[in-house]
């Protein structure tokens, strides 16, 4: 889905040279022939793109905790002169991590901004790997291997796909808004088990679980009357999947181009229009929703989302903030998950 990268510091990350004008990047259109291994890596065509990863761990007592690690590569000045530096800014690299100890009812994240460097941030297929510093993806066959640290806490995980990748959408984009372009390439591998060592406040827990990693790339996504999102990471015990988002407009109203993916037992996926589910707010935590109804009728779908903690909102206190946090769900069927707000303390812009 969509995702707020921390956008006001790439504002400031964008006063270092002039940015780079839309114009010479591709934009996401019908017909694009995804191939994989080589689509999980590097678009550097399309102007923006990121890896999100986020999961719900046990460890061998059975204390809870939630992840999320996310890579962002935004185009800055892609073809702009014959610079040989290796600190010329072609791209600038965000990473986000987060760690929701839930038992112990603390949220903890950080963030970082670099640019490729020598080797400090970047994406590479030859390579296998996505990375910013000292955290990084790695891919092993089929596997990946998850490393960060952060001051609170650190991670080494392992995981491994049980289904094949799901592409979102019609015609091979995920459409946001009206027009040509105005689209992203959109791949879930939507159940991962997981397997690792965390440690946290000192303390080592060997954790097993799932996760699921969103990979979208694209150059222009939303309209100017689209303010902000909800996204919904499903996975239940029934082993279905399920993804929705609903972009919200400035007026309140719900953009007809929300959508969604239910993914079987046997991993083929069914595209859902907007038409066709429903997602009400039920409580709110400040400014956000942190309990919903979900229902998708056609497919007997009748479940209520639930925030693990309340506060797992991620503030940068200068742009948009934005709360990306463990779910569990329960209803017609039960299971965990991941959900994402944004554009509610101030709208999002992604040109």
């Amino acid at each position: 889905m969509l995702r707020p990268i921390s956008w006001s510091v790439l504002l400031v990350g964008c006063c270092w040279a002039p940015a780079a004008t839309v114009e010479t990047y591709k934009e996401a259109a019908p017909g694009y022939r995804y191939s994989f291994p080589r689509d999980h890596f590097e678009h550097p065509d399309f102007r923006t793109e990121w890896w999100y990863y986020t999961g719900n761990l046990r460890d061998s007592a059975g204390k809870r905790f939630g992840f999320e690690l996310v890579f962002f590569r935004q185009g800055h000045r892609r073809g702009e002169g014959d610079n040989p530096s290796a600190w010329r800014i072609d791209d600038l690299y965000v990473a986000h991590l987060a760690l929701t100890d839930i038992d112990g009812r603390k949220f903890y994240s950080s963030r970082r901004l670099n640019r490729a460097g020598p080797g400090i941030a970047g994406a590479r297929f030859a390579d296998r790997r996505v990375w910013n510093g000292n955290w990084s993806a790695r891919w092993e066959g089929e596997g990946q291997v998850l490393e960060a640290t952060a001051d609170a806490f650190h991670f080494r995980l392992l995981l491994n796909p049980v289904k094949p990748p799901v592409i979102h959408g019609v015609g091979g984009i995920s459409q946001k808004s009206d027009g040509a372009g105005k689209a992203s390439h959109y791949v879930s591998l939507p159940r991962l088990v997981v397997s690792g060592e965390l440690v946290v406040a000192g303390g080592p827990h060997s954790v097993t679980g799932t996760a699921w990693m969103d990979h979208e790339w694209f150059t222009s996504q939303l309209a100017k009357n689209q303010i902000g999102w909800d996204w919904f990471s499903v996975q239940l015990d029934n082993q279905t999947e399920l993804m929705l988002f609903q972009l919200r407009r400035k007026d309140g109203s719900i953009d007809p181009h929300s959508a969604g993916t239910y993914i079987d037992p046997q991993g083929h996926p069914r595209h859902l229009t907007h038409e066709e589910f429903s997602l009400v707010a039920l409580r709110r935590w400040k400014i956000y929703p942190v309990e919903w109804q979900i229902r998708v009728p056609s497919l007997g779908i009748a479940i209520d989302a639930k925030g693990v903690l309340d506060d797992q909102e991620l503030d940068d206190k200068t742009g948009p903030a934005y709360w990306e946090g463990a779910v569990t769900y329960s209803g017609s069927a039960t299971g965990v998950g991941y959900l994402e707000m944004t554009g509610y303390n101030k709208p999002v812009r992604l040109e």
